[in-house]
C-alpha cells in the first residue's frame, strides 16, 4: 500500500504523519520526500480497507496537508524496477566499478561476455576479467575524463566506454566514486554499424510531421526501434500507435521477419490464449494450432488494446517477458522464441494498476519504453497537411482529379477537436472524396459530428456570486465535455489536477450517460 500526500514544506510534517500510522499500528516501510515539488510518499504493508478510511481523513485533517491518494508505486520503486529492466534488456555488457575497480554490478549481457555468473564476478577486481587497460591507475588520476578503450577478455575482443561516477562534494566539487564501462564486442559493434547504414529512416519517412510534440515521439522512436525490449505505446484512439508500432518493427533487425497484430479488446479470452500462445490438441486426429508468438518469431508481435487483457493472459505475458518462454494450451513443454513486444493501450494503465485490474509486474516490464503519441487537436500543424496526403491518396485510387479544399473548410479543420483523431480525419475525407461531384471539398463534404466551441453561459446572472461562478463553470464542463469525454483529458485540457475535475464533473452530474440524451 502506498500514499501519495500534498503537503507543504514545513518543520514536523513528516512526524504528524508517522504518528497517525503508528495510532493505528500500520508499520512503515518505506518514506520519500519531494520538496521542490510538495509531495510526500509512504508505503506500508496492506491494510483492510475500513482501517484506510480511517487513516487518510486523519492526514488530510493536519495542517499543511493537500490532497492524499493512493498510488501504484513510490517514484524510488519505479525508477528501481525501470533500472533493472532497462539492464536487462540491454544487448550491451554495463558493469559497475567502484573506487578501487571492482564489480558492483553487471547485467546479463556482460556475465554472458565473461562466460560467469554473477557471484562470480561481483566483488572482484574488474583486471582479473579483462586486460588492455589499467582500471586503477585511471581512477586514481587526478583529472578523470571518460574515455573509449580497447580491451581482451574470454578470447574476444572489446570496445568499452569508460565513464566516471561522480557524487557533489560539499567544498571539493565533486568527487569520483567509481565507473560504469559500456561493453561493446567486435561482432556487436559491426551489427549496429551495418544497422546504422541499412536504417537511415526510411521505415519513419512516411509520417507526416511538423508538430514538435509528434516529431519528439519519432525521434524517440527511432532511438527505440533497435532495442529487444519491449515497448508500450498509449495515446486516444486514431492516434496511430499501430503505424507507430509497424515502423519501430521495420526499423529493427527483425524487419524481415513477421510483424503480427492481436486485439487483446476484440477477442474473447478463450479464444485470445491460444490465439497468442497456441494449443496442442488431446485428440489424436485433432488439429493443432500454432500461435502468434511463435508465428512471429524473430519479429514482432504488436498487443493492441493491452489494458483490456485478462488476468490470466496477463500472468503468461509476464512469465514470457521474462524468460522468453512459454506453454501451448494443453501442453506441458516450454517452447522459446525470439520476439519483440510492443504493446498499446488508450488506457491509464496506473490507474488499472490502482484498481487491481492490471499486474503490477506487467505493469513495470512494459512501462520503461513507453511512448505517448499526442492527439490531433494537439498537432494543429500537422491537420492540413495530414488533408492534402489523404486527399491526394484517395483521388489516385479512384483515378480522379485531385480536389481542391475551399477557405472556410480549412479553417473548419483547423479547429475541430477530432475525438476520433487521424482515423476520424481519414475516414471523414475518404467519404468527401468518394462523393464529391466538384473540383473542391467543402464544409458541406465532410459531415463531421458537431463540435460547439467554449462560449460564455448564455443566461441571465441570478443568485449570489459563488452561484453564478458555479453556474458558469458547469457551463463550460458541459460545453467540452463531448471533445473530451474523459476527466484526464477534460484534466489536461483546462490545466487543473484530475482529481479536481473528477470532483467537479460529479458535483455538476456531468458524465457521458448524463450528456447523451442531449446529443
Amino acid at each position: 500500500m502506498r500514499l501519495e500526500i500534498c503537503c507543504e514544506d514545513r518543520v514536523g510534517i513528516v512526524q504528524e504523519v508517522l504518528n497517525i500510522l503508528v495510532l493505528h499500528q500500520i508499520n512503515l516501510r518505506k518514506i520519500e520526500v519531494a520538496p521542490s515539488k510538495q509531495l510526500m510518499y509512504v508505503a506500508f504493508p496492506e491494510v483492510e480497507f475500513e482501517k484506510l478510511q480511517m487513516v487518510m481523513p486523519q492526514i488530510r485533517k493536519l495542517s499543511g496537508i493537500g490532497d492524499v491518494k493512493t498510488i501504484a508505486f513510490i517514484p524510488s520503486e519505479r525508477e528501481h524496477n525501470e533500472l533493472k529492466t532497462l539492464l536487462r534488456a540491454l544487448p550491451d555488457g554495463i558493469i559497475s566499478l567502484d573506487a578501487q575497480a571492482r564489480v558492483l554490478l553487471a547485467n546479463q549481457a556482460a556475465l554472458s561476455s565473461l562466460g560467469c555468473v554473477a557471484n562470480e564476478v561481483i566483488g572482484q577486481p574488474i583486471s582479473q576479467f579483462f586486460e588492455g587497460f589499467d582500471f586503477t591507475q585511471w581512477l586514481e588520476q587526478e583529472d578523470i575524463n571518460a574515455q573509449t578503450i580497447s580491451l581482451e577478455g574470454s578470447n574476444e575482443r572489446f570496445i568499452a566506454d569508460i565513464l566516471p561516477v561522480r557524487i557533489s562534494g560539499d567544498e571539493l566539487g565533486s568527487n569520483v566514486v567509481g565507473a560504469v564501462l559500456n561493453l561493446k564486442s567486435e561482432s556487436r559493434l559491426g551489427q549496429q554499424v551495418g544497422a546504422f547504414r541499412q536504417h537511415s529512416l526510411p521505415s519513419f519517412s512516411g509520417f507526416i510531421c511538423k508538430s514538435p510534440g509528434m516529431k519528439k515521439v519519432l525521434r524517440d522512436a527511432q532511438k527505440m526501434a533497435q532495442l529487444s525490449a519491449p515497448m508500450l505505446l498509449t495515446g486516444e484512439t486514431g492516434t496511430g500507435k499501430e503505424t507507430l508500432a509497424k515502423a519501430c518493427h521495420d526499423a529493427s533487425r527483425g524487419e524481415d521477419a513477421p510483424f503480427l497484430a492481436l486485439n487483446c479488446a476484440s477477442i474473447p479470452d478463450e479464444d485470445a490464449e491460444p490465439e497468442l500462445f497456441g494449443r496442442v490438441s488431446s485428440s489424436v486426429d485433432g488439429v493443432n494450432k500454432l500461435g502468434l508468438l511463435e508465428q512471429a518469431n524473430g519479429g514482432t508481435i504488436f498487443l493492441d488494446e493491452v489494458g483490456d487483457m485478462s488476468p490470466n493472459l496477463q500472468t503468461k505475458l509476464v512469465r514470457f517477458l521474462h524468460g522468453g518462454s512459454f506453454r501451448r494450451v494443453g501442453d506441458a513443454q516450454e517452447v522459446s522464441v525470439d520476439v519483440r513486444v510492443i504493446c498499446s493501450t488508450q488506457k491509464d494503465l496506473n490507474e488499472l494498476v490502482q484498481k487491481g485490474d492490471f499486474r503490477e509486474d506487467l505493469f513495470y516490464r512494459l512501462n520503461v519504453l513507453t511512448l505517448t503519441l499526442p492527439p490531433l487537436r494537439e498537432r494543429k500543424q500537422d491537420v492540413i497537411p495530414l488533408t492534402l496526403h489523404f486527399v491526394h491518396q484517395f483521388a489516385q485510387q479512384m483515378g480522379a482529379m485531385v480536389p481542391g479544399i475551399d477557405s472556410q473548410c480549412e479553417a473548419h479543420l483547423k479547429e475541430y477537436a477530432w475525438p476520433g483523431n487521424i482515423r476520424q480525419l481519414e475516414n471523414a475525407l475518404f467519404r468527401a472524396v468518394t462523393l464529391l461531384d466538384g473540383d473542391k471539398i467543402s464544409l458541406q463534404h465532410l459531415q463531421l459530428p458537431s463540435h460547439s466551441k467554449t462560449r460564455v453561459v448564455e443566461h441571465e446572472i441570478t443568485g449570489t456570486l459563488d452561484e453564478a461562478v458555479k453556474q458558469y463553470e458547469a457551463g463550460i464542463l458541459r460545453e467540452l465535455f463531448p471533445s473530451f469525454p474523459s476527466s484526464r483529458q477534460l484534466a489536461k485540457r483546462l490545466g487543473l489536477s484530475h482529481t479536481a475535475v473528477a470532483n467537479k464533473l460529479r458535483e455538476y452530474g456531468i458524465s457521458k450517460k448524463s450528456m447523451s440524451p442531449a446529443r
